[in-house]
């Protein structure tokens, strides 16, 4: 059973609690998205499943429900009584922890191996640097599945030529492959919020995109930061400092070129240089 509307007011009343607006609190009430979420997740019993943020539990009981063995986190203490209360009956698993400060590999309960997903409806400004932070620190995660404001999805999801290209694209296409699945209404989150939520799948990569021999994550996030940070500059200019002039032509790399031109590959070639 999943959270109605009438189920989520009912709870913020009976718990005393009210959305924090400073949290970026905004509680799935509708059962068919959350299963639509827990769907497109692709688990199932057998699979283990990290929520971050899990609210009022919402998503949370809909994967329970797939059988997939759930531990949700949530930083918010005010809201720990309801959604254990909830989810108690399900056997999920919760942890009280800010994700952007804990190790996440922590997290994950039992010995931690073998492979996680990570499902979430993630806040506008902690969505990026999660994503990321869990990409680069767990690699026992091999899918996601987030629900993110849609400028951010797309930024994630981004190839060369896209409008919404640029440094987090390349970024997360070093460790994985990003696709936009499908399109969130907010008629469907209490309260409502202004802006429209995607679905991002993420398959991380079974090995890097550029090989870490030739080239780290970190020296390859510098060079990537820097061309994009002045993007509308040629690469010779904005990566000035930052890369040799000579390492465009060993990279097989126009100094003319602008940063959305390049794709993963040639970011690193140049990084590498």
């Amino acid at each position: 059973m999943t959270h109605s509307g009438a189920d989520i007011a009912d709870l913020l009343s009976a718990y005393g609690l009210r959305p924090s607006r400073s949290l970026g609190q905004n509680f799935v009430a509708d059962p068919n998205t959350v299963r639509r979420i827990a769907r497109l997740a692709g688990v199932g019993p057998g699979d283990r499943v990290l929520e971050i943020g899990a609210g009022l539990g919402s998503l949370t009981l809909a994967l329970a429900e797939t059988g997939a063995t759930v531990v949700a986190v949530e930083k918010d203490r005010n809201l720990i009584p309801a959604l254990r209360g909830v989810t108690e009956p399900v056997a999920v698993e919760v942890v009280e922890a800010d994700a952007m400060r804990v190790e996440l590999a922590s997290l994950l309960s039992g010995d931690g191996e073998g492979e996680w997903s990570l499902v979430a409806n993630l806040p506008y400004n902690v969505a990026t640097p999660l994503v990321l932070r869990t990409l680069v620190e767990v690699e026992a995660i091999t899918r996601m599945l987030v629900m993110v404001q849609r400028e951010v999805g797309e930024r994630m999801a981004a190839v060369p030529g896209d409008s919404a290209y640029g440094s987090v694209s390349v970024r997360i296409a070093y460790f994985a492959r990003a696709t936009v699945v499908g399109r969130v209404p907010a008629s469907v989150f209490v309260p409502r919020p202004r802006v429209e939520s995607v679905l991002v799948r993420l398959h991380r990569l079974s090995s890097p995109a550029v090989d870490p021999a030739l080239v780290s994550y970190e020296r390859l996030e510098a060079v990537v930061k820097a061309g994009f940070g002045k993007r509308r500059k040629m690469l010779r200019r904005s990566l000035a400092g930052v890369i040799e002039p000579e390492a465009f032509a060993r990279a097989g790399v126009r100094p003319d070129a602008r940063a959305e031109e390049l794709d993963v590959a040639a970011w690193g070639r140049l990084a590498g240089s």
